[in-house]
């Protein structure tokens, strides 16, 4: 069908070329004029017949360049797109309107190829100015909207300063799973914008030869399929690209400065890389820290103890948010549940860590027991003392 289009195509270019320039081309090739030769019928027949030669050689190389083409456009933004054809039409009539300068000329480089340079030209910079400065075009447009929708106390407060509409999900924020369980409990507001190069680096790791990267990856597919059927929360895909950043890292940084948006990541290293680029940010493992229960020494609490520690005769249990417990002379003590005693804690960039001895040890030694110890110590003498006496 593809093929069909681009040979009915040809055809009509054909024709047309032929009632342009065959007229032209019979005035200066015959001496005397043939009306058999010149007229509107033979020359679009003649036109079309050539172009139709042309395009038994040439369609499949044409149809091969409309899937590229088609296949990059697919790949773009609606906006940008919409914003490129209006500036590329805009281009044009700027260059129709030069070229009407040289058309009376008789010089056939003035009167036609300056004109189809001029086109190429003008809609080239047209089209970069639409695509280049949607944000601008945006702005343009809805202003008359906004002035009428927006009471004047709304805009003197100036809510864009506190406020980011787009939240940019990471790679290994989705991969996290846990934003699709902050997201029910509607903490986040705005709308969620995930990009096409996030989710190719998803597609990558769940097709990875690795079980584990795999697994991770089509974990991360899996979250985002659920924010998008559930409905919880808006979520846009991003078709755009930055081709000429290799890092995703990188691309999400400039896709937040270019749509005023904050990062939502549980990368430490990114988070600083972020914050140093003077990017929004929304750190999980920062808010999952707050939201940990303060613990002071003295405090008491029940713990597993599951492995050895790092130092000698520690053990080292968790709590169910996962904050590590070290407990002294632990080891001895290990897939047994004991109550503990906090003495310190650590806070970290990486977590917390609390460190505790075992309740039973500050509360001494009954004394029952040392009147125990101290009379079978006068009985051990006694006995000692007897075996001499018989030596």
């Amino acid at each position: 069908m593809k093929k069909l289009t681009v040979r009915l195509v040809f055809i009509v270019v054909g024709g047309t070329l032929g009632l342009t320039y065959l007229p032209f081309l019979w005035t200066t090739i015959l001496s005397q004029p043939n009306v058999l030769l010149n007229n509107v019928f033979t020359n679009f027949l003649l036109g079309a017949l050539i172009l139709w030669v042309l395009s038994l050689f040439l369609a499949n190389a044409a149809v091969r360049l409309v899937d590229r083409v088609e296949k990059n456009l697919s790949k773009q933004n609606p906006m940008t797109l919409l914003f490129g054809s209006i500036g590329f039409i805009i281009g044009l009539l700027i260059a129709v309107l030069i070229s009407q300068l040289f058309n009376r000329s008789p010089l056939f480089l003035l009167n036609t190829v300056v004109p189809i340079i001029l086109m190429l030209f003008f809609g080239y910079i047209g089209a970069r100015v639409g695509t280049t400065r949607i944000d601008e075009w945006r702005k343009v447009f809805n202003f008359r909207r906004r002035e009428k929708e927006t009471s004047p106390e709304i805009t003197d407060a100036q809510p864009d300063q506190n406020y980011h509409h787009y939240k940019i999900l990471d790679t290994n924020i989705l991969i996290d799973g846990r934003i699709y369980d902050i997201v029910k409990t509607g903490f986040l507001e705005g709308t969620l914008l995930v990009p096409n190069f996030v989710l190719y680096e998803l597609q990558y790791i769940a097709d990875s030869a690795d079980s584990i990267k795999r697994v991770r990856g089509r974990r991360g597919l899996d979250i985002l399929n659920k924010l998008q059927n559930e409905n919880i929360i808006p979520v846009e895909m991003y078709e755009g690209d930055f081709e000429d950043i290799p890092e995703v890292d990188s691309k999400l940084i400039q896709l937040a400065k270019k749509v005023n948006g904050v990062i939502v990541t549980n990368d430490y290293n990114l988070n600083k890389v972020i914050e140093f680029q003077n990017v929004q940010v929304l750190n999980i493992n920062q808010l999952a820290k707050s939201l940990k229960p303060r613990v002071i020494p003295g405090e008491e609490m029940n713990v597993m103890v599951v492995k050895n520690g790092s130092e000698r005769q520690q053990g080292v249990g968790y709590l169910d948010d996962g904050t590590m417990v070290v407990v002294e002379d632990g080891k001895f003590y290990i897939n047994e549940k004991v109550d503990v005693v906090v003495t310190s804690a650590l806070q970290t960039d990486a977590g917390r860590m609390i460190f505790a001895r075992l309740a039973h040890a500050n509360r001494g030694i009954p004394d029952h027991a040392d009147g125990n110890n101290k009379h079978n110590n006068n009985h051990s003498n006694n006995r000692n003392n007897n075996r001499d006496n018989r030596h």
